[in-house]
């Protein structure tokens, strides 16, 4: 349990919270067949790679960043699904709901993990373990999802001690004794230590944390240059960084590595209306509109080519999306192009409807209702093929519909 006279001395309670192969474990939540099995969620087996595979799967050497294909010789008997990122995400926004019930102080990492400071909770909900606590039973009992929690007095070792013991972890580290907490992890629990620095490291004589925490500076310094010290300092627990809550995202985007290369403009022209169809609903459910549309085409050489162009309004709604995109495809050279990867992206996001428009545009308005309509029966029927039939049909994102470029 947390020290109540620690926390009377100025400690904070800093919470880490982790969904446990989040991805994996809303697919198998969402088709309760799935339980039991290994399940691998990621691209195409040809060139994707993996997202997140559940722990079955990972009990065969497979994990995230993997290539699919490498994931199957591994794993041959998994169950290979394709990312359904519109589903993670409105997943992701209630568990950040339950996160947000006992403090204002979440810092979102990414959509299945977040910092949280709950220093000033402690009268209303407890000790820092009691509201980890608290947290996974609220999240497993309403999403039926697990997440693992580290609680601490700084960021770092909260960090750590949520990912010792995944799955449905819980690991409190009482304030004070973070350093002997840290002092027998492997050197490769320090952040940005991988399979190039660490080997280093080693030796030169540093086997643990603690081994990181007694060094002298400038011995580390000769293999981490400046950043030594601020190792050091980590590997004592010394870890000032405060929560900073309400990071707001600086685009929303969608991208998708073909199984085949795409030849010609009508091919690449679809695969930005499916991923403008995913932008806007994303931009729906957050109620905000982007200016700046950014177009990337990735050739079978892994040439990257991108174009950009602000638009004069925001746009949040997938025909706006998609005309500027085709309008931005018209200007890549693409004569005898093999396109192995399109992603299209929205920047310079702002609140939709916050700036009063004079004379505004009937269509644009008509085009988000509509959007809005297919957000709702996204919600209620998710996963429901005649949804699915009925979200295309409101669209009208049919083939007919894409422009046919010569």
């Amino acid at each position: 349990m947390s020290d109540p006279d620690a926390q009377e001395k100025g400690a904070r309670t800093i919470l880490h919270l982790d969904m446990d192969a989040f991805y994996a474990s809303v697919e198998v939540r969402d088709d309760p067949s799935l339980v039991g099995k290994p399940v691998v969620v990621g691209g195409s087996a040809r060139r994707g790679v993996v997202s997140a595979a559940s722990y079955e799967a990972r009990k065969f050497g497979v994990h995230s960043a993997m290539p699919t294909a490498q994931a199957f010789r591994l794993c041959p008997q998994a169950i290979f699904l394709p990312v359904r990122m519109d589903r993670y995400i409105e997943v992701s926004d209630r568990v950040f709901e339950v996160f947000n019930r006992y403090t204002p102080l979440v810092e979102g990492l990414s959509i299945d993990e977040a910092f949280l400071d709950v220093t000033a909770s402690h009268s209303l909900f407890g000790s820092g373990e009691t509201i980890a606590r608290r947290i996974k039973e609220d999240v497993a009992g309403e999403l039926r999802l697990n997440v693992s929690a580290g609680v601490a007095d700084s960021k770092f070792v909260a960090k750590i001690a949520s990912d010792l013991h995944k799955p449905n972890a819980l690991v409190v580290v009482p304030p004070g004794t973070s350093r002997q907490f840290l002092a027998k992890l492997p050197i490769e629990r320090m952040w940005g230590v991988g399979a190039k620095t660490a080997p280093k490291l080693r030796a030169l004589g540093f086997q643990t944390l603690g081994d990181l925490a007694d060094a002298e500076v400038d011995r580390l310094e000769r293999v981490l240059g400046s950043w030594g010290v601020e190792v050091r300092a980590l590997a004592r627990g010394d870890d000032a960084r405060s929560v900073v809550p309400d990071r707001e995202a600086k685009s929303i985007g969608a991208e998708e590595t073909h199984d085949h290369d795409l030849t010609t403009r009508d091919e690449i022209s679809r695969a930005l209306l499916a991923s403008a169809q995913r932008i806007a609903q994303r931009m729906t459910r957050a109620g905000v509109a982007g200016r700046t549309i950014t177009v990337k085409l990735k050739l079978a050489d892994f040439t990257l080519l991108t174009r950009q162009t602000t638009l004069t309004e925001a746009a949040a709604d997938t025909m706006a999306i998609h005309d500027a995109a085709c309008a931005l495809l018209a200007k890549f050279p693409l004569k005898n192009a093999r396109i192995r990867l399109t992603g299209l992206s929205l920047s310079g996001l702002e609140v939709r409807g916050a700036a009063p428009v004079l004379f505004p545009d009937k269509a644009a308005v008509k085009r988000q209702k509509l959007e809005e309509l297919v957000r709702a029966v996204s919600d209620r029927y998710d996963g429901d093929d005649s949804a699915k039939m009925t979200r295309a049909a409101l669209l009208g994102l049919s083939t007919k519909r894409t422009p046919q470029f010569k």
